[in-house]
């Protein structure tokens, strides 16, 4: 197979028309025609990323963040992007990225968190036009207090640096939730009712809208490495026999630092 069947077979759960205006998904680097010997999943893609991908055989490199986000005036070297660039050309590897487009497909990554999280009766926090979903918002089998549900939280998304408001309070019942940077559904969650809502990043100042409820940030990379699995799962459902390889370092550029004071 190609990078294009590969593309439309992503594409089928995630159609490029779905993602965000500022969005770059889609086959950034590469000839869509180029037979693919192997593909490489990652949540980024970085120069170990397509360095791994050169060692294990793997000319397709699928991640969810695009590498080409902001548009490049040349290709000289000069920055971590240029260089993927540069050494994914002189290898002949292709690089795809799903972006808001997987955010924003009722199959994608928010179906994906919440299935880590257990919730059942899913529905989108708010709906496009277009029928594609902003955010999710289910309901767990039962209540479990807030302390319980933020060390759920910590273990099934290895959060390290957890970050929470609101601990004590009711029991969680409704969680409404986004993968990635989802503080523009805040005011959907609490719409909707929820009792807890859990994002990967929030602005200082959306910390003080929680009224009451619980507010959870895992962490951007934590929040969508579920990413990963999904963009592996899709294409190994229409491509069984293809060699595709989970990158082997994460690559997550935060790191934490525990103060004892």
């Amino acid at each position: 197979m190609d990078v294009q069947e590969i593309a439309a077979l992503i594409e089928q759960t995630a159609p490029l028309h779905w993602q965000e205006e500022y969005d770059n998904a889609g086959l950034q680097v590469g000839n869509p025609q180029t037979q693919v010997t192997g593909v490489l999943v990652s949540l980024d893609i970085t120069e170990k990323v397509i360095d791994e991908a050169i060692r294990k055989g793997c000319n397709l490199v699928v991640s969810h963040h695009p590498l080409i986000f902001r548009p490049l005036r040349q290709v000289c070297g000069l920055s971590w992007q240029q260089r993927c660039v540069e050494k994914a050309l002189r290898a002949g590897i292709c690089l795809y990225s799903a972006h808001t487009n997987l955010d924003n497909s009722p199959q994608g990554v928010n179906r994906r968190i919440a299935g880590c999280i257990g919730l059942e009766n899913l529905a989108p926090l708010s709906e496009n036009a277009n029928g594609s979903w902003n955010g999710a918002v289910g309901t767990l089998p039962q209540r479990v207090s807030r302390a319980d549900f933020l060390h759920l939280l910590a273990q099934r998304f290895e959060a390290r640096g957890l970050q929470f408001h609101g601990a004590e309070g009711a029991p969680v019942k409704t969680v409404a939730l986004c993968g990635g940077a989802g503080n523009f559904l805040l005011a959907e969650a609490q719409k909707k009712g929820a009792d807890c809502f859990i994002t990967g990043e929030l602005h200082y100042h959306d910390w003080f809208e929680a009224e009451g409820m619980l507010l959870v940030q895992l962490g951007h990379y934590e929040s969508e490495g579920c990413a990963v699995g999904l963009l592996s799962d899709l294409i190994s459902a229409g491509f069984p026999q293809l060699k595709i390889l989970h990158a082997s370092k994460p690559t997550n550029p935060v790191r934490y630092f525990a103060a004892e004071f």
